[in-house]
């Protein structure tokens, strides 16, 4: 899977002490599969940096490119909340990074609607503060799976049974259904 970091839009320029030192965003993002929050005192094992933007400020500007087949496999796909989370840092010269917001792309996102393999998928996110709320930005992403990830992604949906799509536009016949007499505990049928 290839992963590359577009840019962001809207982001706020830093209102602290700090900033007095540097008005100027300099932001970068880290990828990695470990939820933002649960990160402190954690050794994150992969993570992936951006370069930093000295140039875009609030608009910034990346086109790194990831390749994230070492991190992601199929396995990734089938639980229900593997997210890659990407995290927003602006880079101050005297007192080094400052966390901006982050937002987590979730497995579905990236492997719904793919095909054929190979197919380049553009996608975007709200920026979160620390706690989750919602931040200031939007970061844009292109997504790539290569066929060995889609192929395992079609034997797991070929083994799972969903449902029918449910649609309210279209008009839906009933028919009723005989119910067969109910069976007592001796044999004998009760109606």
């Amino acid at each position: 899977m290839e992963m590359t970091v577009i840019s962001a839009q809207g982001l706020k320029k830093t209102s602290s002490l700090s900033s007095l030192f540097s008005h100027h965003l300099r932001p970068f993002i880290t990828l990695t599969t470990t939820h933002p929050s649960s990160s402190r005192g954690v050794n994150q094992s992969h993570v992936y940096t951006t370069t930093v933007d000295h140039e875009g400020g609030v608009n910034p500007t990346w086109g790194d490119k990831f390749d994230l087949s070492n991190v992601i496999d199929s396995s990734f796909f089938s639980h229900k909340y593997s997210c890659i989370y990407l995290q927003l840092y602006t880079n101050r010269l005297l007192l080094g990074p400052r966390f901006l917001g982050w937002c987590g792309i979730p497995a579905s996102d990236i492997a719904d609607g793919f095909s054929p393999a190979g197919t380049a998928r553009q996608l975007s996110y709200r920026l979160r503060k620390k706690d989750g709320s919602r931040g200031h930005g939007v970061v844009n992403v292109v997504v790539k799976l290569d066929s060995s990830l889609f192929q395992a992604r079609r034997r797991v949906d070929s083994v799972v049974q969903r449902l029918p799509e449910v649609r309210f536009d279209r008009v839906a016949i009933g028919i009723p259904v005989k119910m067969l007499p109910a069976v007592s505990h001796q044999g004998s049928s009760v109606v």
